[in-house]
């Protein structure tokens, strides 16, 4: 069936809506990263660049890193923009934008999220690195779409329902496991495995007041005394949760690498936070190379 003009929405010169990207323009293998900024901090390491392309915050740069293609695009903040970003990565491999079809043979994408993080447990170290083995979403974005209680884990949902005794007036949160190959490529001595929460905002949604009064100001506690098959939950960020239901729905493989740059236990921010993603960078290229 071909998709309407006002669903797949292509611009003058044929490409996709928000990305400004046409097909054969990304690699099979995708970093993103949510601040702009950030793109050329990975493709300054990239043998070659052949693509630059920008739109609003959705900058994206492909090249070669030791002869592999690579992709890096920014995100921007917030599942809202994961959405926008998963959707049109997958549609620039998996729709011909030609006769506006579904392509009969679908590619997989490979997408690690290098991002910053906040630590919830006193032990985890500031400029540590945490692999997102599982993503608990508290936005609504995945619940506007079908076919999600085959990726949910319910369970684990239910746990945490109850533990934190969660207002019904938000979103059900949603838990997500990571793609297990990229989980075991990635984790290592010094990236270890962990349970992120995906926050729907920056302030209230995690727990920070400045000005504004909160609807449960235990809520981070209540967090981060939360044990699902003795294992709690190591850091926080907004937009893991997102990414991983976006990947499975659509058939990728996503994880979540992220940069220890706060610990919220003890109320410190790391004194050295550029080094630290210089150095997640560095480790997250020489991984997909091996």
């Amino acid at each position: 069936m071909k998709i309407a003009a006002s669903e797949l929405i292509l611009n003058p010169d044929g490409s996709i809506y928000h990305l400004q990207l046409k097909p054969g323009e990304i690699a099979n293998t995708i970093i993103t990263v949510g601040d702009q900024d950030r793109v050329e901090q990975v493709s300054k390491h990239f043998d070659t660049i052949e693509v630059k392309a920008q739109h609003r915050e959705f900058k994206t740069h492909t090249g070669t890193y030791k002869g592999k293609r690579l992709t890096v695009i920014s995100t921007g903040i917030g599942p809202d923009n994961i959405d926008i970003v998963f959707n049109e990565l997958d549609a620039l491999v998996n729709i011909d934008f030609d006769s506006r079809t579904i392509k009969t043979d679908r590619t997989v994408l490979k997408i690690i999220r290098v991002g910053t993080s906040g630590g919830l447990q006193p032990e985890i170290a500031l400029n540590s690195f945490i692999a997102s083995g599982i993503g608990i979403g508290f936005d609504n974005l995945l619940h506007f779409y079908g076919d999600t209680d085959k990726i949910f884990k319910q369970d684990f949902s239910e746990a945490f329902v109850k533990h934190t005794q969660w207002n019904p007036n938000n979103s059900k949160p949603y838990a997500i496991a990571a793609d297990s190959e990229l989980l075991s490529l990635f984790t290592s001595e010094i990236i270890t495995e962990g349970i992120t929460t995906t926050n729907v905002g920056f302030y209230g949604p995690q727990g920070r007041i400045l000005r504004l009064p909160i609807q449960d100001s235990q809520l981070t506690e209540k967090i981060a005394s939360f044990h699902y098959n003795g294992k709690n939950i190591t850091n926080l960020e907004m937009e893991t949760a997102a990414i991983y239901g976006m990947a499975k729905l659509l058939g990728h493989k996503a994880l979540s690498l992220n940069a220890i740059l706060a610990n919220r236990a003890l109320g410190t921010f790391s004194e050295k936070p550029l080094e630290t993603i210089e150095e997640l960078i560095v480790y997250t290229l020489e991984t997909l190379t091996k």
